[in-house]
């Protein structure tokens, strides 16, 4: 008994950890995934916008959403909705300006959050901006942001992070390493899902 016990510790230590990297979502609506219904249940959301964001589909940045409810929010409007529908940001990538869209968000901490560039991981993200604020707001922060995940090397576990992954999706995923180019990802990817399917996942993930 002592001995099973040993060797399933032994297991379990020298397992690799699961490093989730598109923050753990704490009721944020995906603007891609959500039907007009609960779109149309936000704050400061019509009919209009909520069919504009429909039709605009898919969103790869948070800029790409801002710039369709800009055309119908103020910009004292669009914090109370984007604290509840949000297209996360790419840590490594997003500008100064996609940042601050971030409710909350502090040009100290939009600093803070260049300043660790190129993040490799969410657990990276936390203790550095665990440094500035409390884990409460670490927590809120992080569903607002993702870092890019690997195409040749991101486990099982991390590609089912991605919002709207299937364990079908994840096993294609897969199944075309190593991609030598997003050329091949779209080419291979677009045989399951349609193009802006496609371009939607293609946001989340890197060749780097």
């Amino acid at each position: 008994m002592r001995l099973a016990t040993t060797v399933a510790l032994v297991a379990l230590l020298a397992a690799p950890l699961v490093q989730a990297q598109v923050g753990k979502n704490q009721g944020l609506v995906d603007p891609n995934l959500a039907d007009r219904a609960a779109l149309r249940a936000l704050p400061h959301m019509s009919d209009a916008l909520a069919d504009a964001i429909v039709a605009a589909r898919p969103f790869t940045s948070a800029a790409s959403l801002d710039q369709v409810v800009a055309k119908t929010l103020e910009a004292a409007q669009r914090p109370e909705l984007y604290a509840r529908v949000f297209r996360q940001i790419d840590l490594n990538h997003a500008s100064r300006e996609e940042i601050m869209l971030i409710p909350g968000m502090t040009s100290r901490m939009a600093h803070e959050f260049e300043e660790y560039r190129p993040y490799t991981s969410l657990e990276q993200f936390r203790r550095e901006i665990g440094k500035y604020v409390d884990a409460a707001e670490v927590a809120r922060l992080e569903q607002f942001v993702f870092v890019p995940l690997k195409l040749n090397a991101a486990s099982s576990e991390a590609f089912m992070t991605i919002p709207g992954m299937t364990s079908r999706m994840v096993h294609e995923f897969e199944e075309y390493r190593p991609y030598t180019s997003m050329e091949q990802f779209r080419r291979e990817i677009g045989k399951y899902v349609d193009a802006k399917e496609v371009a939607r996942l293609e946001s989340y993930v890197t060749l780097e």
